[in-house]
């Protein structure tokens, strides 16, 4: 099941077969009333009309999904979000184009239709707890300033300047949550803290002084001192977000090459799914890939919503 050569991948009716056992595991949905198991197949495959005397709707498992209006067989999209899943580092929307022979256009577009189904909602239970320790830190992503033309460099040292700030929040054993965030300052920091990490957590930050002022939010915070070579003092360090940071930023410069401003959150969502589905917490990549294609549901994505890169 977790190769390409699967039916699914190739035949578009098993494919919608496919997609509807995740979509509706209690019998068919009405895509416009909500009544379950009272739909039947017209002559047109994949269609189902809702027999409920108050709706009498055509519907497929694509409306109110990200799929939906899509021009792209179904057997695509499974595979393009099975390739997608099981790149660690991620996958090129020129690769991907080529691999499905669609337009780069097309490919580029499912893809982001995609990484939208993997990002998290609003309301999320926190991370950490009694017992737990989250590791806080951020990073910078984005061209090195020596590599611009001269006329486009803002500075010639090294540093955050003319990149984009992400910050995140990693569990030991469990999992990220990245934020593109405008500064890194506590004023932008703190009320992402507050709000998704437990107070009872044991929070590990570097010396940076606004890791200092939010370590002040709970009662266990333990720190390490890069500037004087420390990396490990016991088990405190930031290794695990450290090493979270190596495979985005392998990512975002070995294969992405550039993200934009206005796209890093949805990168972002795609790193993060993929390293909280990861296969050292027992998830395979088709599990993985079964997991993304149940966030498609309620959420729409329209062409002039993403075109900018």
């Amino acid at each position: 099941m977790s190769d390409l050569s699967a039916k699914h991948f190739h035949d578009e009716d098993a494919a919608r077969a496919f997609l509807e056992a995740i979509r509706w595991p209690s019998g068919r949905v009405c895509a416009h009333c909500g009544e379950i198991g009272k739909a039947y197949e017209t002559d047109r495959p994949g269609v189902y009309r809702c027999a409920s005397k108050e709706c009498r709707k055509d519907f497929t498992v694509t409306v109110g999904t990200l799929m939906e209006r899509s021009h792209i067989p179904v057997s695509k999209w499974l595979m393009a979000t099975h390739l997608l899943m099981a790149s660690k580092k991620g996958i090129s929307a020129h690769q991907m184009s080529r691999m499905l022979s669609v337009s780069y256009k097309s490919g580029w577009f499912l893809m982001h239709r995609i990484r939208e189904a993997l990002r998290e909602g609003k309301f999320l239970a926190p991370l950490g707890g009694e017992g737990k320790t989250v590791e806080i830190d951020e990073t910078f992503v984005g061209g090195k300033e020596r590599n611009k033309h001269r006329s486009k460099r803002k500075h010639k040292g090294t540093g955050g300047v003319g990149k984009e700030a992400v910050f995140s929040l990693l569990e030991r054993e469990g999992k990220v949550r990245s934020h593109h965030v405008p500064a890194v300052n506590a004023k932008t920091l703190r009320p992402i803290i507050n709000a998704q990490v437990d107070a009872a957590t044991l929070v590990m930050t570097d010396e940076g002084a606004t890791a200092k002022a939010l370590g002040r939010e709970f009662d266990r915070h333990e720190m390490v001192n890069h500037s004087i070579g420390e990396y490990v003092r016991g088990g405190t360090h930031t290794n695990t977000i450290e090493g979270y940071f190596s495979i985005l930023k392998r990512g975002i410069n070995g294969v992405y090459h550039h993200v934009s401003q206005k796209h890093l959150k949805r990168y972002l969502g795609e790193f993060d799914f993929r390293y909280n589905e990861r296969s050292a917490l027992g998830v395979s990549d088709t599990e993985r890939m079964v997991k993304a294609l149940k966030g498609i549901e309620g959420k729409r994505l329209t062409y002039g919503g993403s075109q900018a890169r």
